[in-house]
């Protein structure tokens, strides 16, 4: 299909797009956090400088390996890397010079502007679960993620009002061909919801399609000169960079759409055991991962990524929630700082197979430190489960909830005049109380952070209302909310482009589930 034929049918169809506007129903979004609280550092000076002069050191003296891709070699030859067979070796300070070209902040453009999210500076913008290939709701018990899944999932996010991203892969659609479940995935964020989402990284092609994709729904000049989408590069840790993400990062960066260079660390099988052995080699295939797509294309967008977790020497399995993991996000962020880079990193992150109190725990522990760490783009904040394998339907509500506690932490404390509460104050006195005077009457409304999941009734009327735990409080708002989703509106021509766009490139190849 042609843009000209793309564009035609827009404009036949945008008086049906104006009335379909006018017919829906738009949920509330609360706007992505600006912290009014510091962040919180775990480090100093010293400790910066030496694991700053260390990272340098790792790309210097023990390098990285680029796999199969000559392109990427060449171009760090030509920039002066030291190449020899795969492994690239980068002489101190060339890869924070290149990393320099990067922005501090930018602006990622959903399809509803009232939803455009900015990245970096002060601000927090929370996405959901990425990549399970299960899912787990209370009546179906665990199972394997299907299409129909991944639509839900994208409907209670756009539903989320504390939720700034419908994200990516929320689940992997397990019935749909691996070479074609990207096109129904894109399709689902782009029709179901109107938040920013994020493109296919599992191929340079599909992230190519993800482009086109875009380009249909915003218009080939605006992905030109916006970025529409931010999408997830993770490197092989320890220090390596496929041909397959470096491929998607290559597609993306030339169109100007931001990626999250994302080491992948679990300590003491992908990093080092120790906290600054580790933030040194996440710092140095950071460096290494931001630099090469500022070769690809100087400004292009790019978020330093830490995705960390330690692991149970016993079994073998990641922990999520621990003191190091902290210590590490903490760190990281400020590394992040300290190079005028986003910062990525936490999230629901629990090892608990069911949406349970190890879930809570480790959950509340990792989001409080996405928060104070400083992190600026928060993937998997809601619905993570069984470390990573399982999004959970229970507990992607449980978390979409308490992120609204994240935001009125982040709003810091008002000393303002209405603050002060000193009329009131004046007016109870010794003795009184505060439930009736003017100053509660006038911000009780707004003055708390009001849970629309959890149970603070009275035991009678809890135990006459069935007696149910958080996980069953959740099940019923799973379907109360999928009950009465409504789409967005979407202009029938553009959504018309994209259905024939899918189709044509489904029938272009066979399926094939490998």
């Amino acid at each position: 299909m042609t843009e000209t034929t793309t564009r035609r049918r827009a404009r036949s169809g945008g008086g049906a797009a104006r009335r379909a506007e006018r017919g829906a129903v738009s949920f509330e979004t609360a706007r992505y956090i600006e912290r009014n609280i510091p962040d919180f550092d775990v480090l100093n000076e010293e400790a910066l400088e030496i694991i700053e002069a260390n990272a340098d050191t790792v790309l210097e003296e023990v390098g990285v390996n680029f796999v199969n891709n000559p392109a990427a070699l060449q171009r760090w030859r030509d920039a002066g890397a030291d190449v020899q067979g795969e492994r690239v070796r980068i002489p101190r300070g060339l890869a924070r010079k290149l990393c320099a070209t990067a922005p501090s902040q930018f602006t990622q453009h959903a399809r509803n502007p009232a939803r455009n999210v900015e990245v970096g500076g002060r601000n927090l913008v929370l996405a959901p679960v990425y990549g399970p290939p299960f899912v787990r709701d209370a009546a179906g018990g665990r199972r394997y993620a299907t299409m129909e899944d991944f639509r839900k999932f994208v409907k209670l996010g756009y539903m989320a009002k504390w939720l700034h991203h419908s994200g990516g892969t929320v689940c992997e659609p397990t019935d749909i061909a691996v070479n074609k479940r990207h096109l129904d995935m894109l399709h689902a964020h782009m029709t179901l919801s109107d938040k920013p989402y994020m493109g296919s990284v599992t191929d340079p092609q599909r992230a190519r399609d993800s482009v086109e994709m875009s380009e249909i729904l915003f218009g080939k000049d605006f992905v030109a000169q916006n970025t529409v989408m931010t999408s997830l590069i993770n490197i092989n840790s320890p220090l390596t960079f496929d041909d397959v993400m470096m491929g998607a990062l290559e597609v993306y960066a030339e169109a100007g759409q931001a990626c999250i260079v994302s080491p992948f660390i679990v300590g003491g099988a992908m990093a080092p055991v120790s906290v600054a052995g580790t933030l040194t080699q996440v710092l140095a295939e950071v460096l290494a991962g931001v630099a090469y797509s500022q070769l690809v294309r100087p400004g292009a967008p790019v978020i330093f990524g830490a995705f960390v977790s330690s692991i149970d020497m016993n079994s073998g399995a990641p922990t999520f929630g621990t003191p190091e993991a902290s210590h590490i996000t903490y760190g990281a962020g400020q590394l992040a700082r300290r190079l005028g880079l986003p910062y990525r990193s936490a999230g629901s992150f629990c090892g608990s197979k069911l949406p349970d109190a190890q879930a809570a725990y480790e959950t509340a522990n990792s989001l409080n430190m996405g928060l104070l760490s400083g992190v600026n783009f928060m993937l998997h904040s809601c619905g993570w489960l069984e470390g990573g394998l399982v999004s959970s339907f229970e507990k992607f509500v449980m978390d979409a909830d308490q992120l609204g506690v994240l935001h009125h932490l982040a709003k810091g404390i008002s000393v303002d005049e209405n603050a002060q509460a000193m009329d009131a104050i004046r007016e109870v006195g010794p003795g009184g109380h505060y439930l009736g005077c003017a100053h509660t009457q006038a911000n009780f409304k707004t003055a708390f952070w009001k849970s629309e999941l959890l149970d603070y009734k009275p035991f009678e009327t809890w135990e006459d209302e069935g007696a149910r735990d958080t996980q069953a409080l959740a099940s019923a708002r799973v379907e109360k909310l999928l009950g009465s989703y409504q789409a967005p509106a979407l202009d029938p021509g553009i959504a018309e482009a994209l259905d024939a766009y899918v189709q044509q490139k489904k029938d272009a190849e066979p399926d094939a589930f490998m």
